[in-house]
């Protein structure tokens, strides 16, 4: 090949991995979006909806819930799709799944827009990465799979940044006009936030269908000469030759240690193929019972709780996630130079320290609280309901209540939540401040708390007594009233979540795709991917799905401090279990766990 021809080879290269890493980018600003653009809309949603806490909580995990559901099959379909085909599919989900969010009026089709949106994340989160590890180089498989996250963190800071620019937009409806144009304005402002969301979807969409197929994914279908033509696309003639004979010899290699007959069997328990997936399932686990599902959509309502103004506590968001995107900026580049291992052990340690910091933050405020559960419960109607306006009059009724406990809270600056029970199913509001003029009343109302039939009571409370539930009267449990720090204590608890933010971000957020795609053989590497992803997005889930009535029941503190025991886990294997992957190819790490210690 002459020089020139040789030139024309490697800029063509160069130009198809950039487009590459350009798709893949659209995938994780995807993803980024699916997860962060609910906490700018939350407080609208929220203000203008008439969802109870329970239902909020649904809303905000039914992009995870979906997440497990495709998950679950995204490997089987990216075996039988293809890598490419799923990507376009994933993309057009996405694209489907915002006008009925945006369009919704009620409980089931949002959720149902939500939850098709979490299946497009959850497709996404498999097929992208999984992509990317099969067709990139291994000199730049570090970085291009972080290009993937660093993305996703840019989805983070659009969906924040759309998030204040219609915080200020209600802050100057609040000042001119009442408070139903006010009402009107919320409800319109969380649909438009769902609407800025859908050029990227249809950009990753048209994207996908102009990438080739994943080489080693036409190879496995005994599509050699495909496969060679796919690789050509980002090597060059001497490279592709290279790692096509490198997969022939990884085949032939395992199927040398394995009996005729007992292949599928004896292969899959082989240790090559279980301690990798066990470490891909303990690490993609861990990876979100940092919180950090739960701390990007909630992080508005954690910093106002915490003591700053919804405005800044906006503004606060954003820092939060551009400080996720630069670190992760950070992270990819130091990927390939310093490891996986070392960074995975530097973020985790950063996660426990921040997170222990602000439980011990928000125990010390905590601490200041009084129970007002026999005053709430006085207050219940005949029809075993309530509803109750929390402001600074209404709080001032309650701390008097209180008598001198009470007088330690400013009822200008209080907040309050009431946890409820109907017979064995319980419930709890979301916090309310006393000085936040446009919160809706608090409403308790036993639809509000009771399933509406024996499926839903089952998931709820497998135990619970449904027939008794349905006539039993409303049961105050707990109505705690505490001090809403100053905007002082606000910024302390904003900075220690930064140092979460930019922890995650140089660790577990740009190593995570890049363990999970690499750590998994070839033969089990989709079907891996979904059953790690699975069991992440299940614990994302639950964790979501639980975070408003498990910090109205026992507050912040103790939801951070779970948090930062789970990432002690994570710590522990990052240090002495994972082996480093830098620098090898995809069959040199398989080689590795087949044969032991390197």
């Amino acid at each position: 090949m002459t020089t020139s021809a040789t030139s024309a080879t490697s800029a063509a290269n160069r130009n198809y991995n950039l487009f590459l890493l350009v798709v893949a980018g659209l995938g994780g600003l995807l993803y980024g979006i699916d997860v962060g653009i609910i906490g700018g809309a939350l407080p609208y949603l929220e203000a203008t909806s008439r969802l109870t806490p329970a239902q909020l909580s649904v809303i905000v995990a039914a992009v995870l819930l979906g997440s497990v559901i495709s998950t679950l099959f995204a490997g089987l379909l990216a075996d039988w799709l293809g890598r490419k085909n799923l990507m376009v599919l994933s993309g057009l989900l996405f694209v489907i799944s915002i006008p009925i969010i945006a369009l919704s009026h009620g409980y089931a089709p949002l959720f149902f827009g939500r939850l098709l949106q979490g299946i497009s994340g959850g497709l996404i989160g498999v097929v992208v990465p999984l992509y990317l590890a099969e067709c990139l180089p291994a000199s730049n498989r570090g970085k291009g799979t972080g290009i993937f996250q660093w993305m996703l963190t840019f989805g983070l800071v659009v969906a924040a940044l759309v998030g204040v620019y219609y915080s200020y937009r209600v802050a100057s409806v609040a000042q001119l006009a009442d408070a139903s144009a006010l009402l009107d304005f919320k409800n319109q402002a969380w649909r438009r936030i769902f609407w800025v969301s859908l050029p990227p979807g249809i950009l990753f969409m048209l994207g996908s269908f102009f990438v080739t197929e994943s080489p080693r994914w036409l190879f496995r279908r005994g599509k050699k000469l495909q496969a060679h033509a796919a690789l050509l696309h980002s090597r060059t003639p001497e490279q592709a030759d290279s790692e096509i004979s490198e997969m022939q010899e990884a085949i032939n290699v395992s199927m040398a240690h394995v009996p005729l007959g007992s292949k599928m069997k004896s292969s899959l328990l082989r240790r090559k193929y279980v301690v990798p997936f066990v470490l891909a399932c303990v690490i993609l686990s861990c990876n979100t019972a940092t919180g950090i599902n739960s701390i990007i959509p909630y992080n508005a309502s954690i910093l106002m709780q915490s003591g700053l103004s919804d405005l800044y506590a906006h503004w606060g968001f954003v820092i939060f996630d551009s400080v996720n995107f630069l670190v992760t900026m950070i992270g990819v580049t130091l990927v390939d130079i310093k490891g996986r291992k070392f960074l995975l052990t530097i973020g985790t340690s950063g996660i426990i320290i921040s997170l222990v910091t602000v439980g011990i933050l928000f125990l010390r405020t905590e601490k200041v609280a009084i129970d007002a559960q026999s005053q709430v419960q006085s207050l219940i109607t005949a029809d075993q309901s309530l509803t109750l306006h929390f402001d600074k009059a209404e709080a001032a009724k309650l701390l008097a209540a209180a008598g001198p406990e009470g007088s330690r809270i400013d009822a200008g600056r209080a907040s309050f939540a009431v946890i409820y029970a109907y017979g064995d199913f319980t419930a709890a509001t979301s916090y309310v401040r006393s000085d936040d003029a446009a919160a809706a009343p608090l409403e308790i109302s036993r639809e509000n708390c009771v399933p509406a039939n024996k499926v839903e009571s089952f998931f709820k409370n497998p135990f619970a007594d449904l027939k008794a539930a349905q006539t039993a009267p409303l049961r105050i449990i707990k109505a705690p009233v505490s001090q809403v720090p100053d905007s002082h204590h606000g910024w302390i608890v904003a900075i220690f979540l930064y140092m979460f933010m930019a922890s995650f971000a140089i660790g577990p957020g740009v190593c995570v795709w890049l363990a999970l795609s690499e750590l998994m053989p070839t033969r089990i590497r989709s079907n891996g991917m979904s059953i790690a992803l699975v069991l992440n997005q299940l614990v994302s889930t639950i964790l979501a799905g639980i975070f408003l009535p498990f910090v109205s029941k026992y507050g912040y503190s103790s939801m951070f401090f779970l948090f930062s025991s789970f990432t002690v886990v994570y710590f522990i294997t990052a240090v002495f279990f994972l082996p480093e992957t830098k620098g090898k190819t995809l069959e040199e790490i398989e080689a590795h766990f087949e044969g032991g210690a390197a």
